[in-house]
């Protein structure tokens, strides 16, 4: 056994997504958890994608940020080498050569943790974990057979299944956000739940209640914010699985209760061609908007100013979303599945309807709007919430704690 010989840790953290790239939870995931592990005296070198004019050694609050042009050539699926490969997997798997070759940036710097996110960067996090013989960690924001409801479409969701299943048997130790998740990861990776840590998402509240008026910075492309009547706000990765549709149908039903209002669908995702020829086919089109990717400055705003918040997910591992919503103190309603039914039922913070009930999400949505006692209470439960459960210094103490464990261990 060895024990640590000194408070503090070196991580060399591994992710897909990381500000400004961000597509899912993950990227603001690993911003707050590597931000907080800094202040609390840690040392955290994060590799991930550049983007943009992004530089290829920064300092992000006192994270060192190391990217890579993950835009390289890729393994052809028509080739002998990649014939059972998706384009995409191919394209990642061979992308993560470039972050191995950032080690070549951090000289003398040695880690003690190596913590990869996801299992995009899988390849790279196996590699430096050999490479500088210290534990692998992994965190799943989510896997592919949850995604799916508990089952594999062929293609390729059975080759991220297997990614994810081989970077599962390669780590030491797994964290996932819910009790939902450990319990899905354990038997579908067959691993010992002795090894697999809940550490929830955290949220930075003091930013998402700070900001200015919505109008001058989202105003002038989306005309103006709620001025003929209540505005239903949600944003995420456009998927079939976050049931965008979902409310798409009940908005059909509300606007024969609720004069006025519009429902307002941020980002972007594969699924929006047919999400809106949903709307189209509902006879929604002029209440329903897919605004598509808006920046962090700009949600917070929106959330301001809209009515509600809608989290209308099929499935949903964490839903750090509705962190974001409770946050920037929006009133809330959420689908009662997954992570979500973790973090928001029996809290008071949200009202609940049944997963994919359209007739149930529009009654909850209509009492909250026409409420404002009720929405003022949810609003003061969810601050509570946060303040009681979802900082991210609490967090980055849990995941300190699974890095001692796993190095004490050794």
């Amino acid at each position: 056994m060895r024990a640590l010989s000194c408070a503090h840790v070196r991580v060399l953290m591994l992710s897909w997504e990381y500000p400004p790239l961000s597509v899912g939870g993950v990227a603001a995931h690993v911003d707050g958890l590597a931000a907080a592990l800094v202040t609390a005296g840690h040392e955290v070198v994060l590799m991930t994608r550049s983007h943009a004019s992004t530089e290829e050694d920064t300092d992000f609050s006192g994270v060192r940020v190391l990217r890579c042009d993950a835009q390289m050539p890729w393994i052809s699926t028509q080739s002998p080498l990649g014939a059972t490969a998706t384009a995409s997997i191919a394209q990642v798997a061979s992308a993560n050569h470039s972050l191995v070759n950032l080690c070549l940036l951090l000289g003398d710097w040695r880690p003690e943790i190596i913590h990869a996110h996801d299992w995009q960067v899988a390849w790279a996090a196996d590699v430096c974990a050999r490479r500088y013989a210290v534990p692998l960690v992994t965190t799943f924001h989510g896997t592919e057979r949850s995604r799916h409801g508990g089952h594999l479409p062929p293609g390729e969701s059975m080759d991220i299944n297997s990614v994810e299943w081989w970077l599962a048997f390669r780590s030491e130790r797994i964290i996932a956000g819910t009790r939902l998740m450990v319990r899905e990861i354990a038997s579908g990776f067959e691993l010992d739940p002795a090894i697999i840590h809940r550490i929830p998402n955290g949220i930075d509240t003091s930013w998402w209640t700070s900001g200015e008026d919505a109008s001058s910075t989202v105003g002038s492309d989306h005309g103006a914010i709620g001025e003929q009547g209540p505005v239903v706000l949600t944003w995420g990765r456009v998927q079939f699985e976050k049931g965008f549709q979902v409310l798409a149908r009940a908005m059909t039903l509300l606007r024969q209760r609720i004069p006025g209002i519009t429902c307002l669908i941020a980002g972007r995702g594969s699924y929006i061609p047919e999400l809106q020829s949903q709307i189209d086919i509902e006879g929604v089109s002029d209440i329903v908007t897919l605004m598509g990717y808006v920046s962090d400055p700009e949600l917070r705003e929106l959330i301001h100013q809209s009515t509600c918040v809608v989290i209308p997910s099929l499935y949903e591992p964490f839903g750090v979303v509705a962190l974001e919503a409770m946050a920037a103190g929006a009133a809330l309603v959420v689908a009662n599945t997954g992570g979500l039914a973790e973090l928001a039922g029996g809290t008071g913070a949200a009202l609940l309807f049944e997963p994919g009930n359209t007739a149930d999400l529009a009654d909850r949505i209509e009492e909250l709007i026409t409420s404002e006692t009720m929405a003022a209470e949810l609003r003061t439960r969810a601050t509570e919430l946060l303040d009681a459960s979802y900082t991210w210094a609490a967090m980055a103490t849990r995941t300190v704690e699974v890095y001692r464990e796993v190095l004490n261990g050794r």
